[in-house]
């Protein structure tokens, strides 16, 4: 298939995969990696991906093992289609815009969009242009910084990071909207794990997880919950089968049975490729969506009645005296959950708890993961928390094999957030910030992905700039974002390829054309490199490898950099031309402004690099008490009309983030479309459909409007009952904007409820 063609909508179906990866992964991503370049670039990037001087995946945030212990290929299926996928030899230039107006590109699907290859070089919509020009990047970036600093306020702007940002670009955007004047630094962790941090920050006094690669490795029983490893991460199917071969036990709680949590064939050893590979789940929770806080309130009452039977042999009351508070009251409201309530919300069967509650009381060393089919219902921050009672009732947290592991899902995301891209900093940041700059940073709390985007939509917010990302396509509601993003006067775009938040313009736009994290970066004083963190707070280097994509690209640090000097001019004694000369003198602040990044620059020249410290760790609580919080959550679940379904919005095997590279999701059986609903088919009966019938998917939301996405096709499928599944961002459309999680804000992508009608089209 060509990039300049559309796949068509031609369902198939294929039963689901019982396993993960092996060959088939193997020849799926070289056969992507090929479509995209020569074989020499793909061997040229493939060789060097997550390996200790080369590049970091631009993909999700797993980590690599230590150096020396690494694969030469350490890399998954959809690692290599990632890299490979930004590395590709196609390009986009001003002919390309010449020829297709915004309006006819606006009209094509996200994968022709991405298909056409890497921008190279600026662009700019004007007002009432119907196609974009050419536009040289001093008078881009002077449009740019004149509708800055021609709005009323710096508040009437916003800075959208995505999670592919490297941390010395991340900070000196945080630098310059504060010194510009504003805390809107909207990010990607917004819309996915904002719930986990708002659950860990009040339990633990640190957002981050906890646990390292050899703390899986060690644990006696890790839990896999409302996450799918076999697509979103798939290098953590290695680490979990080293925690099977180490003796430990794998639960999986999900709402639909995934192929990398059933066996996992792995394709760098000889029993992945000949064998039969590693059963990974040992046990396999098939829970309804949204049942999770139900389900551990459910273990924590057991395991306290599991203590009454045997005084001291259950619980770690030496930890829980000395470490943590809130104890007896937590203990009580546990004791009083409904074993009715739990049943309705999780679907479970009381013998399968008390499987689960066995394995549980035969593991000195617990570890919980888990993502967005947490993270992003409206009692999320509640079920984490319930999660963290969990862990503290048994002393498993603060030690080897033992603690909290929230999975992020895209390669900096976490890093974005250690330099600053918050919209809520704590005051000591601030306050280091500003000693550091000689400035005052704005103390308000800014808006976030939601509330930017009601900003945009009421007219208090005129400016839009995105760095990296497609925030168009990654938010919800999405008529709603659009229209929002459309009565902006100025949106501009950082971007490496073509995406739909091109098309959606406000009156004047930019694309502002970017080096790849692929692309080798020459500056003044010689070649660059960048830094990220991962999930597990190690930061280490990445090294682009390939000749940059075009001559006139700009890296995201210059770009930046560049920006700041047009808006701010000298008014703050700010270097940000030697910023763009020498990224080692960011590094230089960073090591002054952020704890645990101590002579940064030395000690990120170590292979591996280091780890950031996390006081969790040492037993350390940066909570007001100084201890970890145990607390009282309210029993909730998702109430479901009758004649309704429970949605959750997903990604396809074949799919990463919002991009999709091919119309397959192999691991469900799922071929050649996209617009299927997966649905159990004992619901199916009950709600008078059939199989491969052709519906519209209807959200109502309490204002009473209706959301509608048009022309799916039913598909019967072993998801839990009363709920179905569906892939984004097909399906942001049915996401009411003010639907979101309690205290977080984290839009409630994984709770939608619908209705199936059937269809009004013929698609």
């Amino acid at each position: 298939m060509s990039g300049n063609e559309d796949p068509g909508d031609d369902l198939k179906v294929t039963p689901p995969k019982t396993w993960a990866t092996g060959l088939p992964g193997v020849a799926h991503a070289l056969e992507y990696s090929l479509s995209q370049t020569s074989p020499r670039r793909t061997a040229l990037t493939l060789l060097n991906i997550n390996q200790a001087k080369g590049i970091d995946c631009p993909g999700c945030a797993w980590p690599e093992p230590a150096p020396g212990k690494r694969h030469r290929n350490e890399y998954c299926e959809n690692g290599a289609k990632h890299i490979n996928d930004e590395a590709t030899s196609r390009r986009v230039t001003r002919e390309f815009f010449r020829e297709h107006s915004i309006a006819e590109l606006d009209g094509k699907s996200d994968y022709w969009l991405n298909q056409q290859g890497r921008l190279t070089e600026p662009m700019v919509k004007r007002p009432g242009a119907t196609h974009y020009q050419p536009i040289g990047w001093d008078e881009a970036l002077g449009l740019l910084a004149g509708e800055l600093k021609g709005l009323d306020s710096p508040d009437e702007a916003l800075f959208y990071v995505s999670g592919r940002l490297g941390n010395e670009a991340a900070f000196l955007l945080q630098l310059f909207a504060r010194a510009y004047g504003t805390n809107n630094l909207p990010d990607c962790s917004n819309m996915c794990h904002e719930s986990s941090g708002s659950a860990m920050g009040e339990t633990l006094g640190i957002g981050k997880g906890s646990v390292s690669l050899d703390d899986i490795h060690e644990a006696d029983l890790v839990f896999v919950v409302g996450q799918n490893p076999g697509t979103n991460h798939p290098r953590m199917l290695t680490a979990l089968e080293e925690t099977k071969r180490n003796g430990g036990q794998v639960v999986a709680v999900n709402t639909l049975p995934e192929a990398g949590l059933m066996r996992f064939k792995n394709p760098q050893k000889a029993r992945g490729i000949i064998g039969s590979g590693t059963a990974i789940a040992d046990q396999f929770l098939h829970i309804r969506a949204g049942g999770d806080l139900a389900l551990f309130q459910a273990l924590n009452r057991l395991l306290l009645e599991a203590e009454d039977a045997a005084p001291g042999a259950v619980l770690d009351h030496a930890f829980i005296d000395s470490h943590t508070t809130g104890f007896a009251e937590f203990a009580e409201h546990a004791r009083k959950v409904s074993w009715d309530d739990i049943d309705a919300a999780t679907g479970l069967p009381r013998e399968e708890i008390d499987e689960l509650l066995g394995r549980v009381l035969h593991a000195k060393k617990i570890i919980v993961c888990w993502a967005m089919g947490l993270t992003q219902h409206k009692h999320g921050v509640p079920t984490i928390r319930e999660v963290v009672n969990f862990l503290l009732v048994r002393g498993n947290i603060g030690r080897p094999g033992a603690g909290v592991c929230p999975v992020r899902g895209h390669s900096n995301v976490q890093g974005d957030r250690t330099m600053g891209v918050w919209e809520r900093m704590p005051q000591p940041f601030l306050d280091a910030l500003g000693r550091e700059f000689g400035f005052t940073p704005p103390a308000r709390h800014g808006l976030d992905a939601v509330n930017g985007i009601h900003a945009m939509y009421e007219g208090r917010a005129k400016v839009f700039l995105g760095v990296a990302g497609n925030f168009v396509r990654a938010t919800p509601d999405s008529a709603v974002t659009e229209e929002a993003m459309r009565k902006c006067r100025l949106t501009a775009h950082i971007s490496t390829k073509l995406n739909r938040s091109h098309t959606v313009c406000g009156e004047t736009a930019l694309i502002l054309p970017t080096l790849g994290r692929s692309d080798k970066d020459f500056q003044a004083t010689g070649e660059q490199f960048i830094t990220v963190e991962d999930s597990m707070s190690e930061v280490h280097a990445s090294r682009g490898k390939l000749p940059p994509a075009s001559p006139h690209l700009l890296s995201e640090v210059a770009i930046i950099s560049r920006l700041a000097r047009a808006t701010l001019g000298t008014e703050l004694a700010i270097s940000w031309e030697e910023f763009e000369r020498d990224y080692g003198t960011v590094r230089d602040h960073i090591s002054r402004v952020i704890p645990g990044f101590e002579d940064f620059n030395t000690r990120v020249q170590v292979p591996g690099g280091f780890r950031l410290p996390n006081p969790v760790n040492r037993r350390v609580f940066p909570t007001p008490s100084g201890k970890a919080v145990f607390t009282r959550n309210e029993f909730t679940m998702p109430y479901v009309p009758p004649g309704h379904l429970l949605l959750q919005t997903l990604r396809s095997h074949d799919q990463w983030n919002t991009v999709w590279y091919a119309p397959n999701d192999r691991y469900r059986g799922i071929h050649d479309a996209r617009r299927v609903v997966l649905v159990n088919p004992a619901d199916l009966t009950e709600l008078g459909l059939a199989d491969r019938d052709l519906v519209d998917l209807v959200s109502v939301w309490h204002d009473g409007r209706e959301r509608r996405a048009a022309g799916f096709r039913v598909v019967a499928y072993p998801a839990s009952r009363g709920s179905a599944a569906a892939y984004y961002p097909e399906t942001n459309v049915l996401v009411p904007l003010d639907s979101v999680a309690d205290i977080s804000n984290c839009p409630t992508s994984k709770g939608v409820v619908v209705r199936l009608e059937p269809a009004h089209d013929s698609r």
